[in-house]
């Protein structure tokens, strides 16, 4: 995307979500410029911040050398956005009463740029008068507001006042670089119910041991968020992963394709099925329930029987949804096995992708979109930027079936 972002870091114990929120944006090619306030440096370090963006820090108004290399003015105008967050009710209060004492709020004056203020404080500070008027006034001014969020605070109490998770904040910041005027992204997709797999399975061979593969689940969690981001209602069904669960979707946990498939039927009927995840093709038949011990009569003799074919049964399914995508990870003949497969799996999409070198856990994808009517080749990107790729490709698909 080629934006830069100028993030200021407010005092408060949400502030280590920030960190969260620059690494996420990174990854979407977005990058950040960062102001430390002082309560903010009682949370998070400078070289952490600095480390994560690949910058300097900013923080004193009064520092010589960073004026006569980069000062507020040009600081403040230097970014495509300006984001606050957290946004304390400090930080507020000064934005919409013109108060410059400190270099995070000089920049908020002197900017001619929006401004994201993602609040974070007690319930209480929230819903006070004075924050409250704060806040319409910057509103009324053309600035954003982003949450809070309601939950369980630092201080014990319930209610607004939790900083927006650094997923939604990343997606608004996106909708505004992208010149919306509204935090909320168009939801073409809004109503449809896509069922989304992702992440390896995991076949026993007996309790200590297992078969599987190198798959991540990124690019799948990658697609369930741009999903939800379009609107759509998601169910992921997913194999072992590192991953957070994706915000604002139902998850069901699973390690084998078996659990894999019932966990699929149980969710139908969907509008929308993807099979991203790495289903192992083979279980050992007859898994011990005990650990296989060295014996000195050789190696132990494993039989291999077949998984369903998670894909080919969901296609087949008198609850077929109406648009399918499977995902063909290969190392040779990549188009032409993900033709083959289209046609055996009858499937409406099968996304193909040369899986020899580092795609698997890693960041980046080069998907080829292979249909009836041809084959689209993406170039490499970001799995972030792949999966709102497909995922406004989904919506192009019903909006031509409307």
């Amino acid at each position: 995307m080629d934006k830069r972002v100028l993030l200021i870091i407010g005092g408060g114990i949400a502030a280590y979500k920030s960190l969260f929120l620059i690494r996420l944006l990174a990854k979407r090619g977005i990058a950040t410029r960062v102001i430390l306030t002082r309560g903010g440096s009682e949370f998070v370090t400078p070289l952490s911040a600095g480390s994560l963006s690949g910058e300097r820090v900013f923080s004193d108004l009064w520092d010589l050398t960073a004026e006569s290399e980069m000062g507020h003015i040009e600081l403040s105008r230097s970014a495509d956005l300006v984001v606050v967050a957290p946004a304390t009710a400090d930080l507020m209060a000064k934005a919409a009463h013109g108060i410059a004492n400190d270099l995070a709020s000089t920049t908020l004056l002197a900017t001619d740029k929006r401004v994201l203020f993602v609040p974070a404080m007690n319930v209480r500070m929230w819903e006070a008068p004075a924050t409250q008027r704060n806040v319409q006034t910057l509103k009324n001014e053309g600035q954003y507001i982003l949450g809070p969020d309601a939950g369980e605070m630092a201080c014990g109490e319930f209610g607004f006042g939790r900083m927006s998770e650094p997923e939604a904040i990343a997606d608004a910041i996106e909708n505004l670089l992208l010149g919306n005027q509204s935090l909320d992204a168009p939801q073409p997709l809004k109503g449809r119910h896509a069922l989304i797999t992702a992440g390896p399975t995991r076949e026993p061979i007996d309790p200590v041991r297992y078969l599987s593969n190198h798959s991540s689940g990124k690019q799948g969690y990658a697609i369930v968020s741009a999903l939800r981001a379009l609107g759509a209602d998601v169910t992921l069904v997913s194999g072992p992963t590192a991953l957070p669960a994706p915000v604002g979707v139902k998850i069901v946990n699973v390690e084998t394709a078996r659990d894999m498939l019932t966990a699929c039927e149980s969710t139908l009927p969907a509008d929308i099925f993807i099979g991203v995840a790495a289903v192992a093709d083979w279980h050992v038949k007859g898994a011990g329930h005990k650990k296989i011990k060295k014996d000195k009569h050789g190696l132990p003799e494993l039989i291999l029987a077949e998984n369903p074919d998670i894909l080919a049964i969901i296609s087949e399914s008198k609850n077929r949804p109406a648009l399918i995508i499977g995902f063909a990870a290969e190392t040779d003949n990549v188009i032409a096995h993900a033709k083959a497969k289209l046609t055996k799996k009858n499937c409406d999409m099968i996304v193909a992708n040369d899986v020899s070198g580092d795609v698997m856990g890693g960041d980046e994808n080069a998907m080829i979109i292979v249909s009836k009517s041809g084959e689209q080749a993406w170039p490499r990107m970001t799995k972030h930027k792949a999966a709102k790729k497909l995922a406004l490709t989904i919506a192009t698909y019903f909006e031509d079936k409307a």
